[in-house]
C-alpha cells in the first residue's frame, strides 16, 4: 500500500519509528509533502534517509502570505531535486484566515507553472474555495497531472474526473457522517484512485483517538476497497500501480 500524502515532520514519533511502522503495516512508499520551504527541505531530506520515502515541495496557501519572486525561485530550485516527486500542495483555503487570497494565488499560480516546467505531478489542496480551485486549474494547467488530496468535493466528482484529475482519499472518507464522500470513492475510476493519511491530521474511524501516522493508511484502503466491493489484496496492487504511474518512483 502507498500513503499518497503524509507530512512527517509534523507528526511527533521520529521518523525511523513512522517508517519502519509503516513498513510493518505493509506500507511499501510514502509520500511526505512539504508545505513551505523548511518543511519542503526536510521532506527531501527524510527522502534521502529513507528507502520508502519520496518528497513533493511546495507552498501551502496558508503559509502563501507575501509570497514573492524570491519564493517562487526558491521553490523551483527544491522543486528541481531529483529525490522530488511533487509539486505543492497548493491550491486556495477560505476556511482558514491564513494568508491574503491575492498571496495565495501567486503561490497557486507559481507551482502551476513549476510543475508543468518540470513535468511533475501537482498536490491540489483546496478548503471553502472549490471554484476558485477548479477554475484555476481549468485556466492554467492543462497538460499538468493534478492530485485533488484529501478530496472532500464529492458533488463535484464528475466535473473533476472529467478533468483527468486524480482523486485521493484520507481517513475522513471512513467517518460515519461522510456517506457521500464514501459513495464517491465507490465511483471513481480504477487508474484515478489514490489513498493517504494526511498524517498527523484526519486520522481514520478505527484510530480516531489518536494523532494520525503514515501506517494508518491500510485502515483507509481496506475502508474504500470495501465500499468498492473488490478485495484488498487486487485494491493494493491497483493503488501501487496508479502510485508509480503518477509518481514515477
Amino acid at each position: 500500500m502507498i500513503d499518497s500524502h503524509t507530512h512527517l515532520d509534523f507528526c511527533e514519533p521520529p521518523n525511523a519509528e513512522l517508517v519502519a511502522e509503516a513498513l510493518a503495516a505493509g506500507v511499501t512508499k510514502i509520500l511526505t509533502v512539504g508545505t513551505d520551504a523548511s518543511s519542503s527541505r526536510d521532506a527531501l531530506a527524510a527522502a534521502a534517509e529513507f528507502a520508502a520515502v519520496f518528497a513533493a515541495v511546495g507552498h501551502h496557501p496558508n503559509n502563501a502570505t507575501g509570497f514573492s519572486g524570491a519564493d517562487r525561485a526558491e521553490l523551483r530550485e527544491l522543486a528541481s531535486d531529483p529525490l522530488c516527486h511533487a509539486v505543492g500542495e497548493t491550491g486556495f483555503d477560505q476556511y482558514r484566515d491564513g494568508a491574503p487570497l491575492e498571496d495565495q494565488r501567486l503561490a497557486f499560480e507559481a507551482q502551476i507553472e513549476i510543475a508543468a516546467e518540470l513535468g511533475k505531478p501537482l498536490i491540489i489542496h483546496t478548503r471553502d474555495a472549490d471554484d476558485l480551485s477548479i477554475d484555476t486549474l481549468r485556466e492554467r494547467a492543462e497538460g499538468v497531472r493534478v492530485i485533488l488530496h484529501c478530496f472532500t468535493m464529492p458533488t463535484r466528482l464528475e466535473e473533476c474526473l472529467a478533468e483527468g484529475w486524480w482523486i485521493s482519499f484520507a481517513g475522513n472518507v471512513t467517518y460515519p457522517k461522510a456517506t457521500e464522500l464514501a459513495e464517491a470513492a465507490a465511483l471513481v475510476p480504477d487508474d484515478r484512485l489514490l489513498v493517504e493519511t494526511d498524517a498527523p491530521y484526519l486520522t481514520p474511524q478505527l484510530r480516531r483517538r489518536e494523532r494520525n501516522r503514515p501506517a494508518n493508511v491500510v485502515h483507509t484502503a481496506e475502508f474504500v476497497a470495501a465500499k468498492r466491493g473488490v478485495d484488498y489484496a487486487s485494491f493494493d496492487q491497483m493503488i501501487e500501480r496508479n502510485a508509480a504511474e503518477l509518481f514515477g518512483w
